[in-house]
């Protein structure tokens, strides 16, 4: 199974939040994307918001991290 992915600039009105997170398990994923909903754009914790988070993810894809200059990481 790959890493999962959800992109905050994807959600409605998302479009000023620049987040990205991604995680091995959509678990672990669901559990950080609802953090940052509920932190950073105060959204309540919902079976809504959840299903909304799980139908937004997706497989992130292969690459890594970059530095700086945009040339991966050793």
């Amino acid at each position: 199974m790959g890493r999962k992915l959800i992109d905050c600039r994807s959600a409605p009105g998302g479009g000023v939040c620049t987040v990205a997170i991604s995680a091995d398990t959509e678990e672990e994923l669901m559990e950080a994307a609802v953090q940052h909903a509920a932190a950073v754009h105060q959204l309540p914790d919902t079976p809504e918001l959840r299903d909304y988070i799980r139908n937004a993810m997706t497989e992130a894809t292969q690459g890594g991290p970059t530095n700086r200059q945009g040339s991966q990481a050793a």
